[in-house]
């Protein structure tokens, strides 16, 4: 008898029945969430971590199948695969993480320990290390506590001066975010030449902010020592995963400081062969995508739900484009309440308690903001039409 998982495994593989293969196991398959009481969504929002991020290619997919049902030597698969990446991106190094903010965690604790058992095994009691880190006031930010987690202290500057006057022998590490980078006095590229001026390893977070695909390569080139990026957001991959890039020193400490090496600050964070092998195919998938293809369809899918919504008198919409994170096509939707009586969040409220049910961009005050790249092929047009119902029925 065929078994039914390979079965539909190896129908997924044949072209143009990818996507058929998932609709089919997802309408045939138990329903899990139907079970529980939990609703599934339409996500217009974007790729938050909340929303459960992105979803998996077929591809991806098979890969997580595939070491599902294997045993492996799981350094040597960990080895290899950081390998596979490293070249795919053009990095020194990588490895894939249990998420961004675990990679925070685990090259803080590289650049802090580097190779020393006795410090490893010591975090996060920092005796006899290096124990500050360097970030300008404005990059602060709520995922820090995965760096705070090594022990280390926060040393805020916001000028090349005032960094000057800070760096010292304390100094293990600096951090940047590039999200805020426009707020922030000192740019992402002199950033790293400070760094690399007083041989202080500089780590950047882009967690969110792939796609372009060119920024997986980017940071590096401006002189970065550590790059970290989701993996479960624009490269689709799985959303417990996360890669660590760059130098080959200070990813081989970061190794050191996660599983299996038990008696780590890092032993929780684990990735297995799923994660390694998914994450994997991901990225091989994403930096051979055709990204102008995907930037057209982003497009089409603004411009439906804009012609629907310009329907209703006093109603204005524009594209817009997140200047870092997030960087693909938005629809941003404004009305004259005092004719359209409801307010942005009302609407917000009233399509996701709707059937069914939409999320949308959030904590947004004086507008509707829409994100398509997470909308699946024909939820467009229902997005479209939900938010052209409500604010019809506020007119």
């Amino acid at each position: 008898m065929i078994n039914r998982r390979r079965f539909l495994m190896a129908l997924s593989t044949v072209p143009f029945l990818g996507s058929f293969c998932s609709n089919f196991r997802l309408s045939t398959a138990r329903n899990y969430l139907s079970e529980l009481g939990v609703r599934p969504l339409i996500n217009a929002a974007g790729t938050y971590t909340r929303l459960t991020g992105s979803l998996m290619p077929p591809e991806v997919i098979q890969a997580w199948e595939y070491a599902s049902q294997i045993f492996v030597r799981l350094d040597e698969l960990h080895d290899a695969v950081g390998e596979r990446i490293a070249s795919l991106i053009g990095a020194e190094a990588a490895m894939v993480t249990a998420g961004a903010a675990s990679a925070l965690t685990l090259g803080t604790a590289a650049c802090m320990t580097g190779n020393n058992e006795e410090f490893i095994r010591a975090l996060p009691d920092t005796t006899s290390m290096r124990d500050e880190v360097i970030i300008q006031k404005s990059h602060r930010f709520s995922y820090e506590h995965a760096v705070r987690n090594c022990g280390i202290r926060m040393v805020e500057i916001e000028t090349p001066e005032e960094f000057e006057n800070t760096v010292s022998e304390r100094t293990a590490m600096m951090l940047f975010l590039n999200k805020n980078e426009p707020i922030g006095q000192i740019k992402a590229a002199e950033f790293a030449q400070l760094g690399q001026k007083h041989g202080v390893p500089t780590f950047i977070d882009g967690a969110a902010d792939v796609p372009p695909v060119e920024n997986l390569s980017k940071f590096l080139r401006l002189g970065y020592d550590l790059v970290t990026f989701s993996g479960g957001k624009g490269i689709l991959g799985p959303q417990s995963a996360g890669l660590l890039l760059g130098r080959k020193d200070l990813i081989k400490a970061a190794r050191l400081n996660t599983l299996p090496h038990a008696n780590t600050i890092g032993r929780g964070m684990k990735v297995n062969k799923e994660e390694l092998l998914a994450m994997m195919v991901a990225v091989e998938l994403y930096v051979k995508r055709d990204h102008q293809k995907d930037w057209d369809e982003w497009e089409k899918r603004v411009e439906l739900i804009a012609e629907q919504v310009k329907t209703i008198p006093g109603v204005q919409s524009e594209t817009f484009v997140p200047e870092i994170a997030n960087q693909t096509p938005h629809l941003r939707i404004r009305w004259d309440q005092s004719k359209t009586k409801i307010r942005p969040s009302e609407v917000a409220q009233r399509l996701r308690e709707g059937e069914p049910s939409i999320e949308v961009r959030p904590n947004v005050e004086d507008s509707l903001e829409v994100s398509v790249w997470m909308l699946q092929p024909g939820e467009d047009q229902i997005v479209a039409r939900r938010i052209t119902e409500t604010l019809s029925l506020a007119s």
